[in-house]
C-alpha cells in the first residue's frame, strides 16, 4: 500500500488523514490500532478489509465485494427508477466519498466520510473509529433528507465474506434469527437447493431434495446459490451476525440496533472458488427489491420491512464491528451482549467466552 499524509482543508481548521492507495490502485483512507486495522474506499465509501495486528493470520474475512453500503435502494430497482438512471443497490456505493474530518493519532482515531445522492436528493455521513487497546471498530452513519416529505428508504449494509476466510465446511455463520424466508429466484448457472418462497425457522431451511438444511454451516458437498432472510429476535434491543472460522479460530461480527437494522439477508453464492461468497446483509428490509416491492410487503413476520426517512430531517444508526481469535473448542456463538465497556461472546454449549474491550456504546 502506497501512502500520503495530507493537509484537509477545512473550516474551521485543518486536520491530517492518511491517504494510500490499496493493491489494485484504488484510493483508501486507513484506520490502525495495535489490534485492529481496516482500510475504506473513498469510491463508495466501502470497507475493503479488516485485518488482526497480532498473531500469524493477516488476513480480511471479507470477499472483494468488501462491506459496502445500500442506500437508497437494495437489490434491483424498479423500471421507472431504472430509466431514470437509478442503479442496482442504490447510489451510495457508486459515489465518490469526501473525508470531512479525520484524527488519525491518539487513543480515538476516526475518520468520517461523506457524499451526496442527487436521484434520491439525500446527504450522507459516515463516521469510523477506533479506541486504543479494542479490536472493534465503531460505525455511526447520518442521512438527511432536504424535501419537504416522509418517504421510505432502503438500506442495507452488504457485509460480504470470502476466500480464503471463507472456506467449504469451515465456517459458521450465527444470529438471533427467528422468522425466515427463502427468497423467489431466477434458474443460473448454479441451482439452489432451498425450496423458494417457503417460511422456516432459523436455522434449518427446508430442501428441495426433501429434510432440512443449517444454514449456518458452509456446505462441503455441492455447489449452490440461495438467498433467505431473517427477522431479528423483536426481544432484543442489540442483534448481531457472525462468521467463525473453524479451522484457524477466526471471529468476525457485526452488532448492531435491531429497530435500526430487523433483517439479516443471507446470500450463499457458494460457488466452490475464489468467487464463493457468503452475504451477511443487515438491514432495514428483508430482501433485495425495489422500494415498491418492499413497501407493498410490509409488515413480515409483524415486523416493519423499510424505515421512515421524515421530511427535513436526519436519521441515524450506529454498529460495530469486531476481528478476534476465538478460544480452542468453541464452535458457535449463542449470544453477544454489550455492558460495562465490554463486548461478551458465548458459546454456551461448549462453554466458551470471549470478552472483548468495547468502551463505546451503541
Amino acid at each position: 500500500m502506497r501512502t500520503l499524509t495530507v493537509c484537509l482543508v477545512l473550516l474551521p481548521f485543518c486536520a491530517l488523514a492518511q491517504v494510500a492507495t490499496d493493491a489494485q490502485g484504488r484510493p483508501v483512507v486507513s484506520l490502525s490500532n495495535e489490534k485492529i486495522e481496516l482500510t475504506v474506499l473513498t469510491k463508495g465509501g466501502t470497507i475493503s478489509t479488516v485485518r488482526l495486528r497480532e498473531g500469524a493470520e493477516k488476513m480480511s474475512p471479507l470477499a472483494g465485494m468488501g462491506h459496502f453500503l445500500c442506500l437508497d435502494g437494495f437489490g434491483a430497482p424498479s423500471a421507472e427508477e431504472l430509466k431514470s438512471g437509478m442503479p442496482f443497490h442504490g447510489e451510495a456505493s457508486k459515489q465518490l466519498w469526501k473525508t470531512v474530518d479525520s484524527q488519525p493519532s491518539g487513543s480515538r482515531r476516526s475518520v468520517t466520510l461523506a457524499t451526496s445522492l442527487p436521484l434520491v436528493q439525500e446527504n450522507l455521513t459516515r463516521r469510523l473509529e477506533i479506541v486504543d487497546g479494542e479490536s472493534v471498530v465503531y460505525v455511526e452513519s447520518q442521512l438527511e433528507s432536504p424535501l419537504g416529505f416522509d418517504r421510505p428508504v432502503s438500506w442495507a449494509e452488504h457485509a460480504t465474506l470470502g476466500p480464503p476466510f471463507l472456506e467449504k465446511g469451515k465456517v459458521a455463520v450465527d444470529m438471533p434469527g427467528l422468522q425466515c424466508r427463502v427468497r423467489a429466484e431466477k434458474p443460473g448457472p448454479i441451482p439452489g437447493r432451498l425450496i423458494y418462497l417457503r417460511d422456516f425457522t432459523w436455522p434449518l431451511a427446508p430442501a428441495r431434495d426433501g429434510g432440512q438444511l443449517d444454514l449456518r454451516l458452509i456446505p462441503t458437498d455441492q455447489n449452490s446459490l440461495d438467498l433467505a432472510s431473517c427477522q431479528m429476535d423483536p426481544k432484543r434491543s442489540l442483534a448481531f451476525v457472525t462468521a467463525l472460522q473453524l479451522e484457524k479460530r477466526l471471529l468476525f461480527g457485526y452488532v448492531f440496533r435491531r429497530e435500526e437494522y430487523p433483517w439479516v439477508m443471507s446470500w450463499m453464492n457458494y460457488t466452490g472458488d475464489q468467487r464463493a461468497a457468503r452475504g451477511m446483509e443487515f438491514s432495514t428490509q428483508p430482501f433485495d427489491v425495489s422500494h415498491r416491492e418492499t413497501v407493498e410487503m410490509n409488515p413480515m413476520f409483524g415486523t416493519p420491512t423499510f424505515r421512515w426517512l421524515p421530511a427535513k430531517s436526519t436519521i441515524r444508526s450506529r454498529f460495530l464491528v469486531f476481528y478476534t481469535v476465538a478460544p480452542e473448542g468453541m464452535t458457535r456463538v449463542d449470544d453477544i451482549t454489550l455492558s460495562g465497556g465490554r463486548l461478551i461472546i458465548e458459546d454456551r454449549k461448549a462453554g466458551k467466552r470471549i470478552e472483548l474491550a468495547a468502551s463505546l456504546p451503541l
